[in-house]
């Protein structure tokens, strides 16, 4: 097992933070007051990425990508995630590079075609439609939403919301049950609905801490309401849909770790700059307290640890494939999340009154990572997987739900 980069990989990352400081990092101020301000400077960058060679990382050469495996993608993930604005910037932002990942592999060549090319080249956005907000998002096989067959057509009911990116997003993937009285991993599927279908309706930006968002940068709550779409807007089989949201949120969780990861270096080095920076006497700098050391040296231990962890789970999904590897998986969600609310926890405490500002990016961390707990499964889900899986060696047998 060797994590080690090669000199092309080296290359490539050193290439990536060259083009993070060159391009990115400048943006976030203005992002940070209005990211509907800053949209057309983010395109700019964007344009300008693709001429550089860096575009969509995770897809094949012939969508544009630069068609990397998983853990190189995984180690400019990173990178990437130091910035709110890298992942938009460089094509591989969420949830448009999970649609483009099951668009790929389960998509038909009409659909990839018409939906996956443009979405592939940043021409058009889309949206991930499966949280409820009468269901709990900790059993996804229990949902309202349904898409009843007429004829040549779907026809869907329902409510989402946390859809990310649903505002002005050019289309949908709603997780919608087509069939109530098969086995619950089978009662879904998944079906593309355009956002200018008549029945769908975006109801409303949510705030998130006080952010309403704008564009990519939001979640939103939507509506269906006898929304019908050609039957061919099917992806992959009837009653697949918990499967393909399995392969699309596996490797995805890789991908937020690894965010996450970026942020909490981020966070550290701001943590750092600030205890050199801030003088609690003349002549004696905010670093000189003990207790900051032993948060930077925590964070320090914590972060490289956690990125361990990470690593191994990409090799195993690289080598045996996602399903094998969820026992990995469910524990990184977990235990990463949590060194991310801690560092960045820290870094804020460090920088006083300052950190709870918008003049640094540690308050949108706060604000919006706080959410890395729940989303893609909550913690509490993760522990009890990875439990029963240990319990099960034990001859300790426990259902879906831990009883």
């Amino acid at each position: 097992m060797d994590f080690s980069t090669t000199p092309e990989l080296q290359d490539l990352l050193e290439r990536t933070e060259a083009f993070m400081e060159a391009e990115v990092y400048p943006l976030e101020d203005a992002a940070r007051e209005s990211f509907e301000a800053a949209l057309p400077a983010c395109n700019e960058a964007r344009e300008r990425c693709k001429a550089a060679g860096l575009w969509a990382p995770q897809m094949p050469a012939d969508y544009g990508g630069m068609e990397l495996g998983f853990l190189p993608h995984a180690h400019m993930s990173e990178i990437l995630g130091r910035s709110p604005l890298g992942h938009y910037v460089f094509g591989c932002q969420a949830p448009d590079a999970g649609n483009m990942e099951i668009l790929h592999k389960f998509g038909t060549d009409a659909q990839k075609e018409r939906w996956l090319r443009p979405l592939a080249e940043g021409r058009i956005r889309s949206c991930f439609s499966m949280t409820e907000p009468d269901r709990a998002g900790s059993n996804p096989t229990w949902m309202e939403t349904s898409a009843v067959r007429d004829g040549n057509d779907w026809v869907i009911n329902g409510r989402k919301w946390f859809t990310t990116g649903g505002h002005l997003a050019d289309f949908a993937i709603v997780m919608a049950v087509t069939n109530a009285d098969t086995a619950p991993h089978k009662r879904a599927s998944q079906i593309i609905v355009p956002t200018d279908t008549p029945g769908f309706e975006h109801v409303r930006r949510l705030s998130i801490m006080g952010d309403l968002g704008y564009g990519w940068q939001s979640h939103s709550e939507v509506a269906y309401q006898d929304c019908r779409v050609p039957a061919d807007n099917l992806l992959g089989q009837e009653g697949f849909g918990f499967m393909i949201a399995q392969e699309r949120l596996g490797p995805g969780r890789i991908h937020h770790c690894m965010r996450w990861l970026g942020i909490c270096e981020r966070s550290l080095d701001l943590m750092c700059r600030r205890a050199s920076e801030r003088l609690i006497a003349p002549g004696k700098p905010l670093g000189s307290q003990q207790v900051i050391q032993h948060w930077v040296a925590e964070s320090r231990a914590e972060i490289d640890s956690a990125r361990l962890m990470v690593y191994h789970a990409a090799w195993k999904i690289d080598r045996e494939g996602a399903r094998a590897a969820r026992s990995e998986i469910s524990a990184i969600k977990f235990s990463v999340a949590a060194v991310l609310q801690r560092v960045v926890d820290r870094a804020i405490q460090v920088h006083g009154g300052l950190g709870m500002t918008d003049d640094t990016p540690l308050s949108w961390f706060y604000r919006h990572e706080r959410a890395a707990r729940i989303y893609d499964g909550p913690d509490e889900v993760h522990k009890t997987v990875l439990a029963r899986t240990i319990l099960k060696k034990y001859g300790i047998e426990l259902g879906s739900q831990g009883s």
